[in-house]
């Protein structure tokens, strides 16, 4: 079976590839026809030479935004729209995959975390200190990828209606240093920032509290807009996403108590000021 999985995962891993190439080479005939050279194209686009040359030859993703800025001056009549969706997915981790498309379509999300900072939170130079962390290393591409696509699902707290958000995280979350101080700094600010919002509630875990439900790891709880539950977790490069409705309302549960024994939402942001004094 789980040999099966890997198979079914580098499958999909070169699907993806394929459809990033294929833009590729889309792109670069586009830009022919129109008789423009890369260092043009890329001047009135606000990217470099070289970086129209990595979209170009597959090794890079473009932001959905800038897809439909080459669309515009290329003059493709929407040819290089009609790329953004399999091109979004393919962004992603192959594990991921799944999950970004329900986040998409997300009412609620409620998230525990006890290794690092969620995805939805974290600021770009946390994000590429995490990446480069990982063994074996990615290539530069790669992470620029995945920086992207992750900066991206930070559209989620500016959508309208706005979904509701939930965020635990253990201490020790709080007090790693990936990265450096001034990242660590700047992270623990976005934190203050994202968790005054409106729709978010931000919670901390104390080291130092005798109670914690969530000893069997990270998890996060994930309700569609037609009212389904789903339960995802992640590790080593692996996920599992679970659709059965009783495991779903187990979860949602079981994080209920979770959120019930950290410190309030007041609490937490006061905790995360005091960490940021002590840096």
């Amino acid at each position: 079976m789980a040999e099966e999985q890997a198979d079914e995962g580098r499958m999909a891993d070169k699907s993806g590839q394929g459809v990033v190439a294929a833009f590729g080479q889309s792109l670069k005939t586009l830009r022919t026809r129109a008789g423009m050279e890369r260092e043009e194209f890329g001047k009135r686009l606000g990217y470099s030479a070289s970086t129209i040359a990595s979209f170009e030859q597959g090794r890079r993703i473009p932001p959905p935004r800038a897809i439909d800025r080459f669309d515009e001056v290329l003059d493709a009549g929407g040819l290089l729209k009609l790329w953004k969706e399999q091109l979004e997915k393919a962004q992603y981790p192959v594990f991921f995959q799944g999950m970004a498309e329900l986040e998409k379509r997300a009412i609620e999300q409620l998230a525990y975390d006890t290794l690092v900072v969620n995805g939805l939170l974290q600021t770009e130079e946390y994000m590429r200190a995490l990446l480069s962390n990982r063994r074996p290393p990615l290539d530069p591409e790669t992470i620029e990828q995945r920086v992207t696509a992750r900066l991206a699902r930070q559209d989620i707290f500016d959508r309208r209606p706005e979904p509701l958000l939930s965020f635990v995280m253990c201490e020790s979350v709080l007090r790693r240093k990936f990265g450096g101080k001034e990242v660590l700094r700047g992270q623990l600010e976005q934190l203050l920032l994202i968790g005054r919002r409106r729709n978010v509630e931000l919670q901390v875990m104390p080291l130092d509290s005798e109670d914690n439900s969530g000893v069997d790891g990270p998890f996060t709880v994930i309700t569609r807009e037609d009212g389904k539950r789903f339960v995802y977790v992640e590790a080593q490069g692996t996920s599992a996403l679970e659709t059965d409705p009783k495991q779903a309302v187990l979860a949602a549960a079981r994080y209920g108590i979770i959120r019930s024994q950290a410190l309030t939402p007041r609490e937490s942001l006061e905790f995360i000021e005091k960490l940021l004094g002590e840096l």
